[in-house]
């Protein structure tokens, strides 16, 4: 099965149960670094079906940090009331970590009430041949 090249991909593949949610979100991830400006715009564009709760949130959350972090507009979709929590949701679920997670956690996954770490999409590179 190819990467998910959209976000809508990821939320169709979980609906579906053809893919489970956090490796389409990180396959996405990896494909998102070998796309053009113009394939991450239409990549985030289209606004992926409901999941319900976190996952909706989530995606919104990264649809925006990832547009911006290409200085692209983020999509309307993802300012809708139901891509936002009204509880706040910790990743990793160590209270421990709640005061780092709060901290770290990216503009638009804290405004979701989404806490994660500041490298929470970060993904390896591969170095460049010769």
């Amino acid at each position: 099965m190819k990467r998910p090249r959209s976000i809508a991909e990821i939320a169709e593949r979980a609906a579906r149960g053809t893919q489970a949610f956090d490796p389409a979100v990180r396959e996405f991830v990896d494909a998102w670094q070998a796309m053009s400006r113009s394939e991450r715009a239409a990549a985030v564009e289209a606004e992926p079906v409901l999941l319900g709760g976190v996952k909706d949130a989530y995606l919104a959350a990264v649809a925006e940090h990832l547009a911006k972090q290409d200085d692209l507009a983020p999509p309307a979709w993802s300012d809708k009331p139901n891509r936002f929590l009204h509880e706040p949701f910790f990743a990793g679920g160590l209270e421990s970590l709640r005061a780092i997670l709060i901290v770290e956690s990216p503009a638009a996954f804290r405004r979701r009430l989404i806490f994660v770490t500041a490298d929470a999409l970060s993904r390896p590179h591969r170095a460049l041949a010769d």
